[in-house]
């Protein structure tokens, strides 16, 4: 038993202006992604997963979570990433477990359709799907915000969502689940994350209606709403340098949450256990209320 306040770093960090996409082992301090702690009891067992994102931050510890549970698992992220994918690729094959890979932009829809079809031949089938990879950039204001970013944010966080989630329902069986994720921006935005704050709301409504119809074939739509976690996205332009060095403070526990500390939600809502649940948005933010 641990203190959540104190269990992690907390603010101030320093800055660490990255690139796009941003990129996990540049991080300072490094992230959690349950590398050394996250212990799996065979829940996903015999599972076969696809994550997008999954090279990286919330989606790295998803991989690691869904792979120490028993699941096969295929990650999709950018070519650009291909170092972060390799090093998670090799932790886990070092333990045994067997992550394919299938880099490619999710604003393509084509690829997006071939995505899915190839995760599941990858597999020899598809029962879980998490649509984790997202786009953010702060910008001042809409003045600031190009019709390509706004469009590429739009294509990311959106369109991908639904392509993904056409291709992949006719392939999964009763008992399969989809996992989205949303964002406590979806419930109380900021001004400053304006497009990226409007997908999603986008997110939650879309797997709001989906669940509905899902269920009707046995599957399972949630989503998960996390608060200021700790991941590239964050000093890749997702926030200013000034704000990545207070990052996490306005939460109540006064830090911002590692993915380490996300991962078992998603475990939950893939196994049995939340066998009742659907169509329901799982806040994680640090004790700040979403509503």
């Amino acid at each position: 038993m641990r203190d959540p306040r104190t269990q992690y770093p907390k603010p101030p960090f320093p800055k660490q202006p990255q690139d796009k996409p941003g990129f996990d082992h540049k991080m300072d301090p490094k992230a959690d992604h349950g590398e050394a702690s996250y212990q799996g009891f065979g829940r996903l067992k015999g599972r076969k997963a696809l994550i997008t994102g999954g090279d990286s931050g919330i989606g790295r510890a998803v991989t690691i979570a869904y792979a120490r549970e028993g699941a096969e698992i295929c990650i999709n992220y950018l070519p650009e990433e291909e170092r972060d994918a390799q090093w998670l690729v090799e932790l886990l094959k070092k333990e045994g477990h067997t992550v394919h890979t299938i880099p490619g932009n999710l604003t393509d829809k084509s690829f997006c359709q071939k995505l899915v079809k190839d995760a599941q031949a990858k597999l020899g089938g598809l029962d879980i799907l998490v649509t984790n990879a997202g786009k953010q950039v702060r910008q001042p204001g809409i003045e600031d915000i190009t019709d390509a970013q706004f469009d590429e944010t739009m294509k990311t966080n959106v369109y991908a969502l639904f392509w993904l989630t056409k291709a992949a329902l006719p392939l999964m069986p009763p008992g399969a689940a989809i996992i989205n994720v949303t964002s406590n921006q979806g419930f109380s935005p900021a001004p400053y994350l304006l497009d990226y704050a409007t997908t999603k709301f986008a997110i939650r409504g879309f797997t709001e209606a989906i669940a509905q119809g899902a269920i009707e074939k046995g599957i399972r739509v949630n989503g998960v709403a996390p608060g200021p976690f700790w991941t590239p996205l964050q000093p890749s332009g997702g926030q200013t340098q000034e704000k990545v060095q207070e990052f996490g403070k306005a939460t109540p526990m006064g830090r911002p949450g590692q993915p380490a500390e996300l991962a078992p939600t998603f475990v939950f809502l893939a196994s049995q256990e939340s066998s009742y649940i659907s169509g329901e948005i799982i806040g994680v933010t640090g004790g700040k209320p979403i509503s």
